[in-house]
């Protein structure tokens, strides 16, 4: 008898392992939006924690034209997502696996002080929603009064989900 009940959780255990290892992770959401209205993430994920990131210098001389230095809004977009992409692959993980997003953007002098969103955004859909990289997170965007220095008009932060390896 004692077997026989041993044997039955033994077989419980397996199905219930067999089935939290198959679980993934559920976007939601208007399959026409940029973004995830909604991520699920299953228990046993590695869960990434990347700081905010902000652009890259395009010019070391550090020019005092507001936008000389880092480039545009979609210039330093690009520049961002890039440096956020290096963040995942030295802990194994890609764009696909971010679950989270948070934009923050200063208002363009260029565009009366309101940010650029539509720039943010030709920058965004080049990493996230297309046929290579089909994984949306959910996203938030805020308009900020500045940021660490004059000229960054961008910095993103993330946090990305993976299955342990």
């Amino acid at each position: 008898m004692k077997r026989l009940i041993l044997t039955a959780a033994l077989a419980a255990a397996a199905a219930t392992a067999g089935s939290a290892g198959a679980a993934e992770i559920v976007r939601g959401g208007p399959p026409t939006s940029p973004i995830a209205s909604v991520v699920t993430v299953p228990a046993g994920y590695d869960t990434i924690y990347v700081s905010g990131m902000t652009p890259p210098a395009l010019d070391a001389k550090g020019d005092t034209a507001l936008t000389a230095t880092f480039g545009d809004t979609k210039t330093q977009t690009l520049g961002v997502l890039g440096r956020i992409e290096e963040a995942l692959k030295s802990q194994g993980a890609t764009m696909g696996d971010v679950v989270m997003m948070r934009v923050l953007l200063v208002g363009d002098p260029a565009k009366g002080g309101k940010m650029d969103f539509a720039g943010m955004m030709e920058a965004y859909k080049t990493y996230f929603g297309t046929a290579t990289q089909p994984n949306k997170p959910a996203r938030i965007t805020s308009q900020v009064s500045s940021l660490v220095a004059g000229g960054m008009l961008v910095e993103i932060e993330v946090q990305a989900a993976r299955k342990p390896k």
